[in-house]
């Protein structure tokens, strides 16, 4: 009984002890594209931007956030490890600056996007975010 208590002190501490900025970033459910009716909403009528690394699409929302939606295919990144990396590095890099966007945004994995390091892919996907903010302010 000592202990579950001792336990879950030490969880209310952990989640209490997290820095405000850190939660702010956070990459909720309300943040992702989680319905094939979300994607299909976006490629029916897309804006796109590419490059060799992605290929980005985005459509206008009527949330008051953006949301992302991954399309990571095994024949652009066979191994799982790799898929996983360009997961990561997107989301990451979505995290930064989501809030700056009102848009549903798919993003695709391009065909030299595995040979790329990860400053070129982070850089990459910052360029995208700009030109879709730029595009979606237009519509």
């Amino acid at each position: 009984m000592i202990k579950t208590g001792a336990l879950s002190a030490r969880s209310d501490a952990t989640q209490t002890g997290r820095s405000q900025a850190s939660q702010s970033l956070a990459f909720g459910k309300h943040y992702r594209l989680l319905k094939a009716s979300d994607y299909k909403y976006v490629f029916d009528n897309a804006i796109r931007s590419a490059d060799a690394f992605f290929t980005v699409l985005a459509r206008p929302n009527q949330c008051n956030h953006a949301r992302l939606g991954l399309v990571i295919s095994k024949k652009k990144a066979r191994l799982a490890v790799a898929r996983n990396r360009l997961k990561r590095i997107t989301r990451e890099s979505f995290r930064h600056t989501h809030d700056l966007y009102h848009a549903d945004i798919i993003v695709l994995a391009g065909n030299r996007c595995l040979k790329a390091s990860n400053q070129q892919l982070f850089q990459s996907l910052q360029q995208h975010w700009q030109r879709v903010n730029e595009k979606c302010e237009k519509q």
